[in-house]
This record gives structure tokens, C-alpha cells and sequence, in this order.
């Protein structure tokens, strides 16, 4: 009985300490890191009713949107901002209806359907000028030859897509 008491004790102060560093703005982080898609309808490879899947577009480029912010915003210095709009994207493999009807919504990832994505970008300083900018097709033919550590990640390949280009394009921010 004192072990229940004791967790909802725990509980409790830790939900108290999520509420006050919700409401208190100075507690938040600042958002260094902006992603959008353009026309995600348009997309070459990212359609909403995938057989089987339990995601659709939105839950798809969801996690692609999360894991750019999580990665880029250890490169953004504080004060600037990076503004990301992705254009296109094309998932690693693709379908090949021709081996029957069973396996017309399965993904078959092969060297040849390589991920790409395509994306335009801005860094922009604390007095708003632009410190970078410009555009870029991700690509990488040999995308099947990097050890993945995760493999039950259904964007593993765009993730290390991305994460490839933000360790080129920019480089880590030193911690203070």
C-alpha cells in the first residue's frame, strides 16, 4: 500500500513540474527550425492509402517533418532560424504490380528505386538577413549499402538522406 502511495506521489510532482515549464515561456525552447511541404499531394511517392499501412501521407512525412527538426536543430546557432520547405519526395524502393495482385502494394526496395527528396532552404540571422540559401535534390545511389541500425524504420533511408545533408550543409553547433 505504501508503494502505491509512493507512486502517486511521483506522479503527481512530475505532472506539476510538466505544467509549470508548459506555462512558463522562458522554460521553452526556442524554435530554431521550420518545416513545411509544398503541395504534399503532388508528391512523386508519397500517396495517402497505402494497403496494409496504418499511416497515410500525413503520418509519413509527420515523422520525415519530426526528424528534421529533431536533427537540424543541434546546427541552427541560437538566435537564427531555419526555414525548410520540402517539394518533393520519393521513397526508397517502389511497387511492382507485375508479380500479381498480391503484391501490387508492397514496396520493393531495390538499388534501383533509390530515396529522393527535394527541399529549398533558408538560414536567416537574428536581424532577419539571410545567412544561407538554396536548393537541393537529395540523392543517394548507394543508399543500400550504408549499415541502417535501425531497421524496422520505414524512412530509415530518408532519414539518413537528410542526415547526410544537414552534416554537409551545416555544421554542428558547438555546445556552450
Amino acid at each position: 500500500m505504501k508503494t502505491n502511495h509512493l507512486w502517486l506521489g511521483i506522479v503527481a510532482g512530475l505532472t506539476a513540474i510538466g505544467a509549470v515549464m508548459a506555462a512558463d515561456p522562458a522554460v521553452k525552447s526556442e524554435e530554431r527550425v521550420d518545416v513545411t511541404f509544398a503541395h504534399p499531394e503532388k508528391f512523386s511517392d508519397v500517396r495517402d492509402g497505402y494497403m496494409g499501412s496504418d499511416q497515410g501521407r500525413d503520418g509519413l512525412l509527420g515523422q520525415l517533418q519530426d526528424h528534421i527538426v529533431q536533427r537540424a536543430q543541434s546546427r541552427v546557432p541560437a538566435g537564427q532560424k531555419l526555414s525548410i520547405v520540402v517539394t518533393d519526395v520519393d521513397l526508397a524502393g517502389d511497387f511492382e504490380p507485375w508479380h500479381g495482385p498480391q503484391m501490387s502494394d508492397v514496396r520493393v526496395v531495390k538499388d534501383v528505386y533509390p530515396p529522393k527528396i527535394d527541399l529549398e532552404f533558408k538560414l536567416t540571422g537574428p536581424d532577419g538577413k539571410v545567412v544561407k540559401e538554396g536548393r537541393r535534390q537529395l540523392r543517394d545511389l548507394a543508399f543500400m549499402m550504408k549499415l541502417s541500425i535501425n531497421r524496422d524504420d520505414n524512412l530509415r533511408f530518408e532519414k539518413a538522406l537528410v542526415d547526410d545533408w544537414l552534416r554537409d550543409e551545416l555544421p554542428r553547433v558547438p555546445a556552450k
